[in-house]
């Protein structure tokens, strides 16, 4: 069976050093034993946990999200509709903010055609709009 020490592991998972201590400290990655040096010592599981929550995050999860999800990975009892419930609740979060920056995209792009090319500072409507707090969101 495969051992890493920590450098070892960070290069394996393409993580940094300081991730993992901080994964550990938060409870996603369990603290390895130490080797009689002192040195940690980590598995393979390691690795498939530290990218499991790397593609995680990469699908917009949040590290407490994730804790649920390796929790329901680690639990042979429960059923892959746990799982589909977390996923569904991200992607309509994710729809949320999508519909969110196209109303901003579309705001932005309003200010920028209204703004004179050339036209006096005093004048600009984008500065205007940043200015007036009936705009503010």
């Amino acid at each position: 069976m495969a051992r890493y020490r920590i450098g070892e592991l960070a290069s394996a998972a393409d993580v940094k050093i300081a991730t993992i201590r901080y994964y550990e400290r938060r409870g996603l990655l369990p603290e390895p034993p130490r080797r009689e040096s002192g040195y940690r010592e980590y598995d393979r599981d390691s690795v498939a946990r530290l990218r499991f929550i790397k593609r995680a995050q990469g699908m917009g999860f949040s590290l407490v999200e994730i804790e649920t999800l390796l929790a329901l990975r680690v639990d042979a009892e429960q059923s892959c509709e746990e799982v589909r419930k977390q996923a569904e609740a991200k992607l309509a979060e994710i729809e949320e903010k999508i519909q969110a920056l196209q109303e901003l995209r579309l705001a932005l792009g309003q200010l920028v055609a209204a703004c004179e090319v050339g036209g006096p500072k005093g004048e600009c409507p984008l500065l205007q709009a940043l200015e007036d707090q009936s705009y503010a969101s």
